[in-house]
C-alpha cells in the first residue's frame, strides 16, 4: 500500500531555476518528490505543446529530469512516459516562477500552463509565482503549508482544483482567496536591425493600469497579501450561446 503522496515538480524558468530549487527544499518530507521541468527558459509559452520536432531528455540527479521543451511537454510526459514516475502523482506543483502571474498573466503563463496540463488529466495542481526573481526562501513557510493542506482537501467526486497563488515581494500579510483582477500593459512593438541588417521585433512591455477591485489577485498583493485563486478547465461561455446561434444562422436558431 502506497502510503507516501507523490509529488511532480515543474517550473517554466528553467530546471535550474532558484524558484524551482526552493520549491523543492521547501517540500522535502511531504512526500516523494519527482522534478520534470524546461532545460532553457520557456517563460510566457502559455500551453503549447511541441508536435513539430522531438523532445530531448535529460537525467540531471535522483529523480530531477530535464526536457528540451514548454512546461506543459514536461508534465504530458511526466504522466504519459513510464520512465519519469512510478505511478500516477498526486499532485501537481509548477514554480516558483520568478515574477507574478495575475489577471490576464493566466493565459500567458506557462507554469499555469504546467500546473493546468495535470488538472485536465484529473490531477489537483498547484501554480506558485513570486513578486521577485531572488529571495524566493521567504515564501517556502507558506509554499509546504498550502500544498500540505491541497493534499488534504476535500474535493468533490468529479472535480480537480487548479490554484494559482502569488505571492508579494518579501513577507506576505498573510494569504487570502481571491479572483482574478486586471493588469494592463503596455501594447509596444520595437523593431530593429541585427548587424546583417536584418529587421526584428520586442514586442510587449511593462504594467501601465491594474484593476483596484477589493478581492482581485492584484489588490491582495498591492495590499501586501498572497493571493490563491483557483482557475477553471471548463472554456465554454455559456452566456454568448444565444450570440452562436445567431452566427451559426438559421438552422442553428432551430428554424
Amino acid at each position: 500500500m502506497v502510503s507516501r503522496p507523490l509529488i511532480l515538480l515543474t517550473n517554466d524558468d528553467g530546471v535550474s531555476a532558484a524558484g524551482l530549487v526552493t520549491l523543492r527544499q521547501s517540500l522535502v518530507g511531504l512526500g516523494d518528490l519527482v522534478v520534470v521541468a524546461p532545460a532553457t527558459q520557456q517563460s510566457a509559452t502559455s500551453h503549447s505543446i511541441t508536435l513539430v520536432r522531438p523532445l530531448r531528455h535529460e537525467a540531471l540527479g535522483d529523480d530531477v529530469h530535464s526536457v528540451d521543451g514548454t512546461p506543459a511537454d514536461c508534465v504530458y510526459l511526466a504522466l504519459f512516459e513510464d520512465r519519469f514516475l512510478p505511478r500516477r502523482p498526486d499532485l501537481v506543483v509548477s514554480g516558483i516562477n520568478h515574477g507574478n502571474n495575475l489577471g490576464s498573466d493566466v493565459f500567458y503563463s506557462g507554469t499555469v500552463a504546467g500546473a493546468r496540463e495535470a488538472a485536465m488529466r484529473g490531477i489537483r495542481a498547484l501554480a506558485f509565482s513570486y513578486a521577485g526573481s531572488s529571495g524566493f526562501d521567504v515564501c517556502a513557510p507558506l509554499v509546504r503549508d498550502m500544498v500540505e493542506r491541497m493534499l488534504r482537501a476535500d474535493v468533490p467526486i468529479g472535480q480537480t482544483p487548479l490554484l494559482n497563488v502569488n505571492f508579494p515581494r518579501g513577507p506576505a500579510r498573510g494569504v487570502v482567496p481571491t479572483t482574478l483582477g486586471r493588469q494592463l500593459y503596455a501594447e509596444r512593438v520595437v523593431a530593429r536591425r541585427d548587424p546583417g541588417n536584418r529587421e526584428y521585433f520586442w514586442i510587449g512591455g511593462e504594467v501601465v493600469h491594474e484593476s483596484i477591485e477589493e478581492g482581485t489577485d492584484v489588490a491582495a498583493l498591492r495590499d501586501g497579501f498572497a493571493s490563491v485563486t483557483p482557475l477553471v478547465l471548463e472554456a465554454t461561455y455559456a452566456e454568448h450561446l444565444g450570440v452562436a446561434a445567431f452566427v451559426a444562422g438559421p438552422s442553428g436558431e432551430g428554424t
